[in-house]
């Protein structure tokens, strides 16, 4: 069976209709602005980045994402370059062994925020969990995530919980702005625009997981109500949970392994967490299929798990010394059928990638002019360190096809320390 064939009987293809894709994944958005359903949850985050950002305004940031939570100062200089101050690390709070109640869990953030309380009256927080964000950028905790252990705060207001601490604590009554990571990412850009003037800003985050977040116009989110109309705000676009790019049978068998079947297609197709096992899931059809050495087939039939990194770096280099591959024993016919079917996946990925992007700048509708393009803001290890297939250049290749045909222009950048800067910029326009 050549290769062709393999991928056919499998409905696997790298070659997808982007024009297609990208007409879907602008119904999707409408229906999502609309409130009509569709997978795309379309969430606003009430930030407006059209607002200047003032400069030498200190505000404190928070990022809390992980089992970390990181506290700092941030303002901008009149050149618009951040400056970071009185940086701190700690734990994030409810991922030790012990279960937190709210008030433990809120009094801890008063502890690790009394060294910075007076810098600044706001706190510009990027809270990475699933959170529903209020017009007044609170934001009430939907479910924990990353083994976070403080049940009492779901379906609590965590922005008011640290406010609140925080008075109790030193007697000063601080604002707290929450936005998720997305949105954080987005706004990012902002501090570079100070520089350089952008039309629009996309935010995307490709690593663990992906999603991305645009500017739209207020008039176009008719799902909600008492916004300005001639002003917009940043969407947060969940667009992880895309439901319309067609699966392959190798997609198919890796989400019934996962532990949300039939949740976050889309993100299972191109980010860090998933691509590794849908890759194994291509290696076993091809072993099954006869592609493989009678050896090498075994072995790989046998393997329960792949991350991405072991994938990338194989099908990057067949001959790397990295433990997981190298004790399967594979020939060099091995190695080389291996490279052939597996680029693909990540050829279809970095296509994938460039429509998610290309769909956000093509919806806000900006970037007509070159002196004024649209800024790509791009956080995410998958994105920057994926190493088969020439992924980043790979997408940015794909997207200058897209847009650049539409004769939109566009910047991608990336900003170190995203999420704190983004946070910052959040707190001082907001």
């Amino acid at each position: 069976m050549d290769v062709s064939t393999f991928f056919k009987n499998h409905n696997f293809t790298a070659d997808i209709d982007v024009e297609a894709l990208l007409a879907e994944f602008d119904k999707q958005m409408v229906l999502g602005l609309e409130g009509k359903g569709g997978s795309l949850k379309m969430i606003p985050a009430y930030v407006d980045a059209d607002k200047e950002v003032p400069t030498e305004t200190p505000i404190i940031v928070l990022d809390a994402g992980g089992t970390n939570l990181r506290v700092a100062v941030l303002w901008f200089d009149k050149a618009g370059k951040v400056r970071i101050e009185d940086f701190k690390k700690y734990a994030m709070p409810g991922t030790g062994d012990a279960e937190l109640s709210e008030e433990v869990f809120f009094d801890s953030f008063a502890d690790y925020l009394s060294s910075v309380s007076k810098r600044s009256d706001s706190i510009g927080f990027c809270f990475s969990y699933p959170t529903e964000i209020t017009p007044d950028l609170d934001g009430k905790l939907l479910h924990w995530t990353k083994q976070v252990k403080a049940p009492e705060v779901v379906g609590k207001m965590v922005g008011t919980g640290i406010s609140k601490a925080v008075e109790k604590r030193t007697g000063i009554k601080l604002k707290v702005k929450v936005l998720n990571d997305t949105v954080a990412t987005l706004l990012a850009g902002k501090s570079v625009g100070l520089a350089r003037q952008y039309s629009a800003y996309v935010g995307f985050i490709l690593g663990t997981g992906t999603n991305i977040a645009y500017v739209e116009a207020n008039k176009n989110i008719t799902k909600i109500s008492g916004v300005n109309q001639d002003a917009s705000m940043v969407i947060n676009v969940e667009s992880g949970n895309f439901n319309g790019a067609e699966l392959s049978d190798f997609d198919k068998a890796f989400d019934a392994t996962t532990s949300d079947p039939g949740v976050g297609l889309f993100e299972k197709m191109i980010s860090g967490a998933y691509m590794g096992g849908v890759g194994l899931a291509m290696l076993k059809a091809a072993a099954t299929d006869g592609l493989f050495s009678e050896g090498f087939a075994a072995k790989i039939l046998a393997m329960n798990s792949l991350e991405t990194m072991h994938f990338d770096n194989f099908i990057a280099n067949p001959f790397i010394k990295d433990g997981v591959f190298e004790k399967l024993e594979p020939t060099d016919d091995d190695r080389r059928m291996a490279m052939t079917i597996g680029e693909q996946l990540f050829v279809r990925a970095a296509k994938l990638t460039a429509v998610n992007i290309a769909a956000a700048v093509i919806r806000s509708n900006a970037g007509i002019d070159k002196l004024h393009p649209v800024c790509v803001t791009v956080d995410g290890s998958t994105y920057y360190k994926t190493r088969s297939a020439f992924f980043k250049s790979r997408v940015e290749q794909y997207l200058r096809e897209i847009l650049g045909g539409r004769g939109i222009y566009f910047d991608v950048i990336s900003v170190d320390d995203a999420p704190m800067v983004g946070s910052g910029v959040a707190g001082l326009i907001s």
